[in-house]
Parts: C-alpha cells; sequence; structure tokens
C-alpha cells in the first residue's frame, strides 16, 4: 500500500505550486541543498529552518502548515501609518499639502514634527474627508497617465497595514528614499509588492513591503487643468463616423 503523504508534505507542495517555483527553485529559495522532491513525496521531514524561511519569506504560518490552523498566512506586515499628524485650534486633523519640492525630502522627516508645521495644511469641510486622517501629495512625472498628469494633487488616505488597501487601489507609497504614486497589486509572493504605472511605457517594480514607511491610498485628485485631453470630442466623433462608413460597407456587400 502507498504510503500516505503527511498535511505538511501536501502543503508544502501547495505552497510551493501557487508561488510559481519549480522544486530546484524552491529550493534554492529556501537553502534547500537538494530539490524539494523528496519533501513532497514524503521522504524527508520539513526542517526547522525550512519552515522558519517559510515564515519570514512568505509569511506561511507553521500552525498551518503541520494541519493545526486554518490560518495560512500569518500577519507580519508592519504598521504603516503616519508618523506625524498636524491639527487645527479645534484639534482636528489638517490636511498636509506635500508638493514635489516637498516630497524629495519627505521620506526622511516623517517623526520631524516641526517639518511638518511648515507644510501647507488645511481643513476640507466635506463628508468624504471626515473620520480619517488624509494629506494631499503633487504628483509628477507622467507615469501615471491618463488617470494622473504631472502637478495635479492627489488626496490620500492613510493606511494602518498593507493589508488594509483596497485590489488595484491607486496608492502614495512612501519608501525609504523617495515618494511614489502607483497602482498596487499583490503578486503570489505575500511579502512583496506590484507598483504598476497606468503608462504602459513604465515597466512595474516589485519591492518588499518591509521598504514601506507610508501608504495612502489615493480616494480624490485635485487638477487645475479643465480639459487634460481637448481632442477627445473630435476623436469621438472620427469614431462614429468610421463606424458609420464600416455599417455602409457591410450593407454594400450584402446587396
Amino acid at each position: 500500500m502507498e504510503k500516505q503523504l503527511t498535511t505538511e508534505a501536501q502543503r508544502f507542495k501547495k505552497v510551493r505550486e501557487a508561488l510559481g517555483f519549480t522544486q530546484q527553485q524552491f529550493a534554492e529559495q529556501l537553502g534547500i541543498k537538494n530539490s524539494t522532491a523528496d519533501i513532497e513525496r514524503g521522504k524527508t521531514k520539513i526542517t526547522g529552518s525550512v519552515v522558519a524561511e517559510l515564515l519570514k519569506q512568505f509569511r506561511i504560518n507553521p500552525l498551518w502548515l503541520y494541519g493545526k490552523s486554518f490560518e495560512q498566512h500569518l500577519e507580519t506586515n508592519q504598521n504603516v501609518m503616519p508618523k506625524v499628524v498636524t491639527v487645527d485650534s479645534a484639534e482636528k486633523d489638517n490636511m498636509v499639502m506635500v508638493n514635489v519640492k516637498a516630497a524629495a525630502g519627505y521620506p526622511h522627516n516623517l517623526q520631524d514634527v516641526d517639518w511638518f508645521q511648515n507644510l501647507p495644511a488645511f481643513d476640507l469641510p466635506l463628508p468624504e474627508f471626515r473620520n480619517a486622517t488624509f494629506r494631499g501629495f503633487q504628483v509628477e512625472g507622467d507615469s501615471m497617465v491618463p488617470s494622473l498628469y504631472p502637478n495635479e494633487w492627489v488626496m490620500g488616505k492613510a493606511i494602518e497595514r498593507v493589508s488594509d488597501i483596497d485590489k488595484n487601489a491607486i496608492c502614495v507609497v512612501v519608501l525609504k528614499d523617495s515618494v511614489l504614486v502607483k497602482k498596487i497589486q499583490q503578486p503570489n509572493d505575500p511579502s512583496k509588492l506590484m507598483l504598476i504605472s497606468i503608462n504602459t511605457e513604465y515597466p512595474p517594480v516589485q519591492i518588499d513591503q518591509k521598504e514601506i514607511q507610508e501608504l495612502w491610498q489615493v480616494t480624490s485628485k485635485l487638477s487645475f487643468d479643465i480639459d487634460t485631453n481637448p481632442n477627445s470630442n473630435t476623436t469621438l466623433m472620427q469614431l462614429q463616423n468610421s463606424i458609420e462608413l464600416l455599417k455602409k460597407d457591410i450593407s454594400e456587400l450584402k446587396n
């Protein structure tokens, strides 16, 4: 009779396949000398160091691995809430505005209260900006065109943990040396994040979640360009005319 595989062997294989690794690649990733084939066949036990690497790199819950928990992943991502929040005379949160110039020094002044007090701030009396901390960031570059254009402003809501962001949300991502506005996607590796530019000329960038210092989910934008695409009506008319011509050609062919 064929030996039944242990829970840990089955789940180890499940993790590898979900991450898209070959047996050899997964072995190299986890520091295993040979391939993971023997582990997946139940011939070799999973060592403590491998369990530790699964937790460290992919947040795999050891209890889940051995069938003692239904939670596959442990929440290990750090708190990314803002370190400094400014308030007005009524002790209400102000919306600090970070322009392109200030953004260059932003990652290095996250805990400097005096630095933040020198930035412009105001209260926007709209219900959409209540019950949370918001911050404005000026857009630099064209990587998010046509959704966001250079020098527009985005208003972001403070996020406590990376896992709190909505799927495919646009966020202001504060790294250790830069401030980026990108669309966020979660790859197979739960310890990573994909930063996606709307402008396809810019390739996606994968980062470690531990690189993130702050995260602001964009909820709205402020633009001073009323018509960012003045040719849009002309383009629409051209498209409609093309469709009509195509219909006419098809009708003539039928006759």
